[in-house]
This record gives structure tokens, C-alpha cells and sequence, in this order.
């Protein structure tokens, strides 16, 4: 009996070291161990990779898992050092408490700074840790004001803000849609709530009237009750600040009650997802995205190629090249400081002026991106069509051929 039990321990670690093999091959090329004489630098990435958004949050880190991959193959030396980037992935599961726990477990791992969080109801708790270890964290999706005027050292983001967005969604729903009576649904988050306050002073400083405010959470999907409300008033425009797993439902039920207003809303729901979703009630809504459209994007021909011949032919949701873009910039300042020690590089990425594949990247005194521009679109023939882009400056046009050279210089 001793000698079978001793048989079955024996058995057992073998299978366990067996399946520790398997897993780490499983974490490919960004996870990959470090070579003989490298040093092992760890960049932590945290979106939701759980939930009804967990498409957008796998889309974010696929952007991360992209770069560092590309880093990796560069072989690149910061300070005379060859190092092996290491991609620390976390979920949050778009939960604000959760945000919280998997930024002190980064903290905790040792990274030596963040890309993410996707939503900012989780990016600005968040980035209260990250600035008390003095870790530099750049969002390349969370739009809330509120992120970069914490007077954080250590805040960035490579997208522009609420402000920008709401105001160029309130100023077209009168100007372009001629909207003279407006009903605005927001899903409570940090986001959501947001962006609709934005839009919300955007359209009655264009002389237009609110007629109707409701909320929802960012897990419904009965909206029943609060669409018979609101078609009571007639509006031209309903907006609504949230995400895609919302308005695609949305979308059909205001179809199914005969609402006959325009839906409009943020980057949340500028999806393929969305049209997905929603059906044939996707056409003709709008929304719009931070940034240039994907086409001008200087380098987005490039690096879309590269992510579908990456991800098996996987299509782009919307932020996965500005996550891209913002491995890039730490690990530019990086060497540029001569050092992946946070607190000498930190200041560099202050200082960036990268030509990414999302445009010429450089932030102001707050950490916000410059020159910030917003894109609005319909969905027409079961698309989404580029109908204006206020603001903005793209990048030189030689950065689209090698934005990955840019990077490593």
C-alpha cells in the first residue's frame, strides 16, 4: 500500500509539472521565459475579460499581446541591457471593487507600469494604487474627465476625453440632425453617466430641450419601460451614455415600440458588436469614436494586417491599436531614460512625442493626449460610415510604413 501511495504522489507531480508546461506554452510569445542574460520587465494590462463587454476587453489586450510580442523579436536593450517584456494581464470585470484588487495584485507582481483600465468607472479608482507605488499608467480607453484631473503624476491617456466627445455629439444632434426636443439614458457608470452630462450641456448651449432623463444599469436588458416613457415626449434624439451589450437591445425594442428618434451615443457602442446586436435596428443610429476614422489612422493598414494575421483573422472592436500605442510609449520612455526603474522613467513619458499607428502622440500638463479629435458615424448598409471628425492632428505620413521602427528607436 505504501508503495502504491508513493507510486500515486509521484504520478501526481508529474502531471502537475505536465500541466505547468502546457499552460505556459498556452501564454505564446508575450509570456515567453526569458533567454540567458535577459532581464525579465513586466507590463501589466488590465481590461474585462469576463462580462457582457468582455469582447472589447480582449480586443484591448490582444493590442498589448501585439507590442510586446513585437518588442520581444526587436530584442530590445534599454541602458545597455537586453530586457524580455512580460505581459501581466488582468481582468476586472468592468467592477470598480475588482479594479481595485487586480491593480494592488499588479502592484504586487512588480510590473513597472499598467496599460489599461478599460472603463473609466475602474481606470480612476485604479490609479489612486498606481500613483501611491509610482507606477506610470496609461488608459487607452477610459474617457472620463475626472481620470487626469486628479492631480496623479503617474495618469496618461492616449484618447480623448468626455468633454471633447460629449460636445461634439450634443453640437451635431442640433446642428446636423436639427434635434429640438432630446431624451438622455445613461447606465450610471463613470462612463456613462459621464458622457451624457457632457452631452446633455452640449445640447441646451445649442438652445435644444431635454425633455426626458432616465437611467439604467450597465447589466439590463429590458428597457421597456423606461422607452414607453420617454416616447410619450416625442423626442427628435435619444441619447444614450453605456455600452454595446446595452444598445444593441435598446436599439431593437425602440424599433418594437414604433420610436421613430435617432439613438445616439459614445465609443462604447461604435462597434461591430453593436450592429451585431441590435439587427436591422442598427441602421441609421450614430455614435461616435475618439479619434481619426481607422483609414486615417496613419498606421492603421499596417497594424491591421499584422493583429488578423496575429488573432486568426479576428476583427478589430476599437481600441486595440491605442493599446498598442501605449505599450509603445512606456517602453519608449523606457529607453529613453536609459532605465525600466519607474520612478527615472516616469518623467520621460511626460515628454512623449511618438508617431504610433493611431497619430503623433503627446500629452499635456494633466497626462491628457493633445490635439485630441472625435469621429461621428452612422450605420448605413450594416456599417458604421465616417460622417464628420472635429480636432485633431495626424501623424507625419512617415509613420504609417514602420510604427513599430518609431518605437524602437
Amino acid at each position: 500500500m505504501k508503495n502504491i501511495a508513493r507510486l500515486s504522489i509521484i504520478a501526481a507531480a508529474v502531471m502537475t509539472l505536465a500541466a505547468c508546461g502546457k499552460e505556459e506554452a498556452k501564454t505564446g510569445d508575450a509570456s515567453a521565459p526569458a533567454a540567458a542574460g535577459e532581464k525579465v520587465v513586466k507590463i501589466g494590462q488590465v481590461s474585462p475579460m469576463t462580462g457582457p463587454i468582455a469582447h472589447l476587453g480582449k480586443d484591448n489586450e490582444a493590442g498589448a499581446i501585439l507590442a510586446i510580442e513585437e518588442l520581444n523579436a526587436q530584442g530590445t536593450e534599454i541602458g545597455g541591457e537586453k530586457v524580455k517584456f512580460e505581459l501581466v494581464s488582468e481582468d476586472d470585470q468592468a467592477d470598480p471593487k475588482i479594479g481595485t484588487q487586480v491593480a494592488q495584485r499588479l502592484v504586487d507582481a512588480g510590473v513597472v507600469g499598467v496599460v489599461g483600465h478599460l472603463n473609466s468607472g475602474t481606470t480612476i479608482p485604479a490609479s489612486k494604487i498606481y500613483s501611491d507605488a509610482g507606477i506610470p499608467q496609461i488608459s487607452p480607453s477610459a474617457t472620463n474627465p475626472d481620470y487626469t484631473k486628479q492631480g496623479f503624476k503617474t495618469t496618461f491617456r492616449v484618447i480623448a476625453n468626455d468633454i471633447q466627445q460629449g460636445k461634439a455629439l450634443g453640437e451635431f444632434a442640433v446642428d446636423n440632425l436639427k434635434a429640438k426636443k432630446v431624451a438622455i439614458i445613461d447606465d450610471r457608470t463613470a462612463y456613462g453617466q459621464g458622457l451624457a452630462d457632457q452631452f446633455e450641456g452640449a445640447v441646451k448651449a445649442k438652445g435644444a430641450q431635454v425633455v426626458k432623463r432616465e437611467f439604467t444599469t450597465n447589466n439590463a436588458t429590458d428597457f421597456n419601460a423606461i422607452l414607453t416613457s420617454i416616447k410619450a415626449t416625442n423626442p427628435d434624439v435619444i441619447f444614450y451614455g453605456g455600452m454595446d451589450a446595452q444598445a444593441g437591445p435598446l436599439a431593437k425594442q425602440m424599433q418594437r415600440l414604433g420610436i421613430k428618434a435617432k439613438l445616439m451615443g459614445g465609443d462604447g457602442w461604435q462597434t461591430p458588436e453593436f450592429i451585431k446586436l441590435a439587427g436591422e435596428s442598427s441602421e441609421g443610429q450614430l455614435a461616435a469614436s475618439p479619434g481619426q476614422p481607422k483609414e486615417k489612422l496613419p498606421g492603421f493598414a499596417s497594424f491591421n494586417d499584422k493583429f488578423k494575421k496575429r488573432f486568426n483573422g479576428q476583427e478589430i472592436q476599437i481600441y486595440a491599436p491605442y493599446e498598442y500605442d501605449a505599450v509603445m510609449i512606456l517602453v519608449d520612455a523606457m529607453k529613453r531614460a536609459g532605465s525600466t526603474e519607474p520612478a527615472k522613467y516616469l518623467p520621460e513619458v511626460g515628454k512623449t512625442n511618438h508617431d504610433g499607428v493611431t497619430g503623433n502622440l503627446q500629452f499635456d500638463e494633466v497626462g491628457d493626449i493633445k490635439n485630441g479629435s472625435v469621429t461621428v458615424y452612422q450605420v448605413k448598409n450594416g456599417k458604421w460610415e465616417v460622417l464628420t471628425t472635429v480636432g485633431g492632428a495626424a501623424a507625419p505620413a512617415a509613420a504609417a510604413s514602420a510604427p513599430a521602427a518609431s518605437a524602437a528607436q
